[in-house]
């Protein structure tokens, strides 16, 4: 087992690493060649800068009982469907249950602002989405352990 980010645009690395350390994790973040990432802990691996080569990257690392960290839906779905655990960087997992709808509302959303209209604003991390994050992530690690 083994957490996989998706970090180019992840808040929270730091609470991921917290997490993996107090079991001994490993963990891997994936970020393109316009980001810099320092860690004394997670492998940090560099893919081109090209559309989607994150994503692609980790889900083709990813495996059964892997736990991905991604905010793209897209992304999540695909990690569920080869067995792995996913949860967002706010600490909102994404399961079999709830992924659909958070796909349909994505579309939706593509669609409104395709046509000009305007959604909702993504509100500021706050200490709550921290505490969340790190909750639910060792909840994913105890699960991924003991199954």
């Amino acid at each position: 087992m083994k957490i996989l980010v998706d970090a180019d645009a992840c808040p929270g690395r730091n609470i991921i690493e917290k997490a993996a350390m107090s079991h001994n994790i490993e963990v891997v973040m994936i970020c393109d060649l316009n980001h810099s990432l320092q860690s004394d802990y997670s492998r940090i691996v560099y893919v081109d800068s090209g559309f989607q080569s994150v994503d692609m990257y980790l889900i083709n690392l990813c495996g059964k009982k892997d736990i991905v960290v991604t905010q793209d839906f897209g992304v999540a779905a695909m990690a569920l469907g080869k067995g792995a655990y996913a949860i967002g960087p706010k600490g909102y997992i994404y399961s079999e249950d709830n992924i659909d709808r958070l796909l349909f509302e994505r579309h939706l959303s593509q669609k409104t602002r395709r046509a000009g209209g305007r959604t909702s604003s993504v509100k500021k991390r706050s200490s709550e989405d921290d505490d969340r994050l790190y909750k639910n992530l060792k909840l994913l690690i105890e699960k991924a352990i003991n199954n």
